[in-house]
């Protein structure tokens, strides 16, 4: 077999309908759009969501709540998850992401006091949580707030 002999399978591509080229192609005339009415003309059709002029749902249902748009997102580590590292390693959060501690870089890291340390490290990240502090700092570790 060569290239040039290969073929696609049969009927596996299917030409593109092509309305309005008179009656001896099955879609002529109206094109498939049926008779008169909104659907039928060039660019009619109602909006997403237009529900016949009845109250739309997005309407009718009530609103609640408020999305704080300058609220920060922070990626939660505890500190049994820094063991992985060597003794003396700088840990940021781009190491974080790289080693896949971390999925994705929301606005920074903070690291959370759950588990122990047992490696003296030197952690670089945004937030700290006052226990994981000690616990690092009591390991032989240092930390540095970003």
């Amino acid at each position: 077999m060569k290239l040039h002999e290969l073929k696609s399978p049969e009927g596996s591509r299917q030409g593109r309908k092509r309305v309005g080229r008179g009656t001896g192609s099955g879609w002529g005339r109206n094109s498939g759009k049926g008779e008169k009415g909104q659907n039928s003309r060039s660019g009619g059709g109602v909006r997403p969501g237009f529900e016949g002029g009845q109250m739309p749902l997005f309407r009718r249902l009530p609103k609640r709540g408020f999305k704080n748009p300058f609220t920060k997102e922070y990626n939660a580590i505890n500190l049994d998850r820094l063991n992985m590292f060597d003794n003396g390693t700088v840990v940021t959060e781009d190491l974080l992401l790289e080693k896949r501690v971390i999925s994705k870089k929301l606005d920074g890291v903070k690291i959370l006091a759950n588990g122990t340390i047992e490696k003296a490290l030197t952690v670089k990240v945004s937030k700290f949580s006052k226990a994981a502090c000690e616990k690092i700092e009591a390991a032989g570790g240092t930390t540095e707030v970003l």
